[in-house]
């Protein structure tokens, strides 16, 4: 079978998502884990040094300014995974989507010691309806990722999204108050959100992104 773009749009729809082996593997899978990772946004966790962080503006953030590239910087290989789940063909599936306006990147920049930006890690995924298909991230520089992922759940929030799917959990995306949740209860999610409309915005400003976050997390040193 032919995996298009808009086979992974259903796919997504319920609940089944594409993965490869590696990232020079040819083929895609499918896969629909028993137990499914979300972030609920109303629980989400920023904590205080992450936030001394920010308010240092070292970062600065933009969306869907270099897809390809935020795509191939989740590919790469790094100290401790050596290999991806991306492969060619699903980047050139989330591309396409990305053309179409469903997928979206947040990239964190942090100027080099010449003064020239470098993308310093960042995250995509796909919107539909009010759900956020979390897809991966990466950091080439500390805390490059959460300030990524941080300021994802603050548009998210701002945009009425209610559902943020990470497929799987980590010790890091626990941190941030990801949890595991049933197969049945994530699909009674799902369907919720697929039947709401949200809206994925621009970066929040800093103290904007602090008051919808700080209205909804709890606060951790």
């Amino acid at each position: 079978m032919t995996i298009t773009p808009e086979l992974v749009l259903k796919a997504y729809a319920y609940g089944v998502f594409p993965m490869a082996k590696s990232r020079n593997d040819t083929d895609v899978f499918w896969v629909q884990p028993k137990l499914r990772g979300v972030i609920p946004l109303n629980q989400f966790h920023l904590s205080r040094s992450l936030r001394r962080t920010m308010r240092r503006g070292t970062f600065r953030v933009t969306v869907d300014t270099d897809f390809a590239r935020v795509m191939e910087g989740c590919a790469e290989s790094k100290e401790g995974r050596l290999d991806t789940w991306i492969n060619d063909h699903i980047m050139e599936l989330f591309i396409h989507l990305h053309e179409a306006g469903l997928a979206h990147s947040v990239e964190v920049w942090r100027d080099d010691a010449d003064g020239r930006p470098l993308l310093a890690g960042g995250l995509y995924g796909l919107a539909m309806g009010s759900a956020f298909f979390g897809e991966s991230m990466f950091s080439r520089v500390t805390d490059a990722s959460k300030v990524a992922l941080t300021h994802l759940a603050a548009i998210l929030i701002k945009g009425g999204f209610t559902l943020l799917d990470t497929q799987f959990i980590t010790d890091h995306l626990k941190s941030f108050g990801a949890i595991e949740i049933p197969q049945k209860e994530y699909l009674a999610q799902l369907g919720a959100a697929l039947a709401r409309k949200g809206e994925f915005g621009t970066p929040v400003a800093q103290p904007d992104l602090e008051a919808l976050l700080s209205q909804r997390s709890t606060q951790t040193s």
